[in-house]
């Protein structure tokens, strides 16, 4: 299986929250996470905000990149979907969808939940994900 989780939901691990979910997708095999540089660099640039840094213990942060480097595939987004998000800076992880093919993405964000699913990849909050 195929899976992109979104930087929101990253950002959610990081404060402490979505262990159940991290747990089960990280440590099956069955599972691979993809990430792309446009999603490092948004997870690294939410995760350095004052707002959120404030939560954070020392090392947090480095530990969360470790985790990723770890776990998860780093893919080239190889085209640029086509779509009608209502917000184009979320394109970028349609694209990455399209790259892997994956059969999920794993958000919080409402634009790209109202999607339901783009080209075959369907697009669940966490809580969804997991009662599957």
């Amino acid at each position: 299986m195929n899976l992109i989780i979104d930087c929101n939901v990253w950002i959610s691990f990081l404060l402490g929250f979505q262990k159940e979910l991290f747990s089960r997708v990280l440590q099956d095999s069955n599972i691979d996470v993809h990430v792309c540089s446009e999603l490092i660099k948004e997870i690294h640039e939410v995760s350095e905000r004052p707002k959120i840094q404030k939560y954070c213990k020392h090392g947090d942060v480095d530990r969360l990149f470790r985790i990723i480097k770890l776990y998860c595939k780093f893919s080239d987004i190889r085209d640029i979907a086509v779509s009608d998000i209502r917000d184009p800076k979320d394109l970028f992880l349609l694209s990455l969808a399209e790259t892997v093919h994956a059969d999920y993405i794993i958000t919080g964000d409402a634009d790209l939940t109202s999607l339901g699913e783009h080209k075959g990849t369907k697009i669940l909050t966490p809580a969804e994900f997991l009662r599957m």
